[in-house]
């Protein structure tokens, strides 16, 4: 005996408008930071898989949260190396300029405004 199950969601697939929802979802759902940083042209703090952060200006996103950055500070920290039998050093902050880059989406942890 066959049997067959339909799963069905929560909510109606809208296929005349598919951009216009998405268009919705960037004003007011998560990416609503990306959203406004673009329009106000202000920064935005990202923290990223490698333990670095970038701070700087969106200049375009989509949904998987690729990036287009420009006047980008990459910080990070790093551990100097010692020789043997020596005590650990002290971490040292690191920083450097970026004019423009793309960020992939899957390197982003966390977006934040940046608070001025």
């Amino acid at each position: 005996m066959l049997c067959f199950v339909f799963l069905f969601c929560s909510r109606p697939m809208e296929e005349d408008a598919p951009g216009k929802n998405e268009e919705e979802e960037f004003n007011t759902g998560p990416l609503s930071v990306l959203m406004m940083s673009v329009k106000n042209n202000t920064q935005v703090l990202i923290n990223c898989r490698n333990n670095k952060k970038l701070l700087g200006h969106v200049r375009a996103f989509d949904r998987h949260c690729n990036m287009v950055l420009e006047n980008v500070r990459e910080m990070w920290t790093e551990v100097p190396k010692t020789g043997k039998g020596k005590k650990k050093a002290l971490p040292v902050n690191k920083d450097r300029f970026i004019s423009k880059m793309f960020l992939r989406g899957d390197s982003v942890i966390i977006v934040l405004r940046n608070p001025k």
